[in-house]
């Protein structure tokens, strides 16, 4: 089994790890990856070796988490997944695992292309900004950082009745928002970008901002452009990476004089009318929410990929996020050798 593991700041290693595949527990599968997606902004700070996250594990450690592959070998106890499906799970780059059947995998659909399937995990995270930020259809949400996971948030607008606007950083993302469905797209630093959100709110005002993007000025525009009384969802983790702030973040003038709400993106989202089995909020739930989204071509992450890379090339794909070069957005790693 080969797997990536980063050993320090551009570390990164692909290693031979020995798996046994010929006597796998009752609850055990076997997965052979096909493909596994790269998460720009989070594997790119983890690369760099910035501030840890709470929970991850330190040095060395796998990288990674958005995975699709085909099941190749089932538990004489297993009963939801059998020999043959596909399925996505937050398992990182590497070419095939053994899993418990309880752990957080869901079963792709027919008629989902895999380079849309694999960014189901993320784009359910994407969706998890609407459902805890209380999103109600019809309302004004700007994206800030348009990222993957940002970019999902744009393509999931139109899915469940919002007016979006992509908040960019260069042209190259303005683009791409545009790509994903957004109905407006506007860069961060533009002198008129007060009057151009009010004329296209109509005087509304930003309802709801998302913010995927880390940088301590994303915070602050974030919180500038959202009008008074309304929500900054933050599924970012402001400041990773970054010098000390040159400014508050809870400055009267943006958060207490507005009467703001800041949510942070993590954990679950409640939900209101609970039905008698299952939870709607519940991650597979979200997640096959999401799937199906897709089978119906109403949400395309593979509109986004820029780079199709064989695993052996993971080093290269890395360095150029380290460069934070903008053409890159979507990439896949193929897993085949």
């Amino acid at each position: 089994m080969k797997i990536a593991m980063l050993y320090g700041p551009r570390d990164l290693r692909i290693e031979d790890h020995p798996l046994d595949t010929d006597s796998l527990g009752p609850h055990d599968l076997w997965v052979e990856t096909v493909i596994s997606a790269l998460k720009i902004g989070t594997d790119r700070g983890n690369y760099e070796g910035a501030e840890q996250v709470p929970g991850a594990p330190d040095f060395p450690r796998w990288v990674g988490d958005s995975n699709l592959g085909v099941i190749r070998g089932v538990g004489d106890a297993v009963t939801d997944f059998a020999v043959g499906d596909r399925v996505i799970s937050r398992y990182p780059h590497q070419s095939e695992f053994i899993a418990k059947d309880d752990e957080m995998f869901v079963k792709v659909p027919e008629g989902v292309h895999d380079e849309d399937a694999v960014y189901g995990h993320l784009y359910t995270l994407s969706a998890l900004c609407y459902y805890k930020s209380q999103f109600q259809p019809g309302e004004n949400v700007a994206v800030v950082g348009l990222g993957v996971l940002g970019l999902g948030a744009v393509g999931l607008g139109p899915c469940l009745g919002a007016r979006t606007i992509g908040i960019a950083n260069s042209p190259v993302r303005m683009e791409m928002a545009v790509r994903m469905g957004a109905d407006a797209t506007f860069m961060y630093n533009d002198p008129d970008l007060d009057a151009k959100l009010d004329d296209f709110t109509h005087g509304e005002g930003v309802d709801l901002v998302i913010l995927t993007a880390n940088p301590w000025p994303a915070l602050r525009t974030s919180c500038q452009i959202v009008r008074n009384n309304g929500r900054v969802g933050i599924v970012a983790l402001p400041g990773r990476g970054e010098p000390p702030l040159d400014f508050n973040p809870l400055d009267m003038e943006w958060f207490y004089a507005k009467g703001i709400s800041l949510i942070a993106i993590n954990g679950r989202a409640g939900y209101l009318f609970p039905p008698e089995r299952g939870d709607r909020r519940e991650w597979s739930s979200m997640c096959r929410f999401t799937l199906d989204l897709m089978r119906e071509s109403k949400l395309e992450p593979k509109r986004l990929i820029t780079h199709r890379m064989h695993y052996s090339q993971i080093n290269e794909a890395y360095e150029m996020i380290y460069r934070r070069e903008k053409n890159m957005m979507g990439v896949v790693f193929n897993w085949k050798d």
